[in-house]
């Protein structure tokens, strides 16, 4: 059975974390275009796949529940990182995306506007950089798993 969870756990990675890590990138680019339609796709994406997403941890228990590996170090380690970067997501990236489509700045224009539409395009850029930095960090220890004794 864990097999069939470990599948899944890593197709929902994939299919929901990677749309995510990708139209939050490309964000901060569109915002500087002042592209609202790329925009409110893009956010409608890393919204939508955010909820997609919620599929990743729960197989992960499930995984490790049937490996019985949930009290390892790399396990508790990997669940921090997940929730770091699922606050990162529901905390800073979505809400900064919401704000830049509420400001008249997303509209092409000049002037002060356009300033503010440049620090919160570098601000998400940031943000949605340590969100994917830390993703990273969570496929690199489902890889190595360091101190692993399951052989697998």
């Amino acid at each position: 059975m864990s097999e069939v969870f470990l599948s899944i756990h890593v197709l929902a990675a994939i299919l929901a974390v990677g749309p995510v890590a990708v139209a939050a990138s490309m964000f901060p680019a569109a915002l500087k275009r002042g592209d609202t339609g790329t925009l409110r796709l893009l956010h409608r994406i890393c919204r939508v796949y955010a909820w997609v997403g919620i599929a990743v941890p729960v197989f992960g228990f499930a995984v490790a529940g049937t490996m019985h590996v949930t009290g390892d170090a790399w396990v508790l380690v990997s669940i921090g990182l997940t929730a770091v970067a699922a606050a990162v997501l529901v905390l800073l990236v979505l809400p900064g995306q919401r704000a830049a489509l509420a400001e008249p700045g997303a509209e092409p224009s000049g002037g002060a506007a356009a300033a503010v539409d440049i620090r919160l395009a570098a601000r998400l850029g940031m943000v949605t950089g340590v969100f994917n930095l830390v993703w990273a960090l969570v496929t690199v220890l489902m890889i190595i798993r360091p101190g692993s004794s399951t052989g697998a």
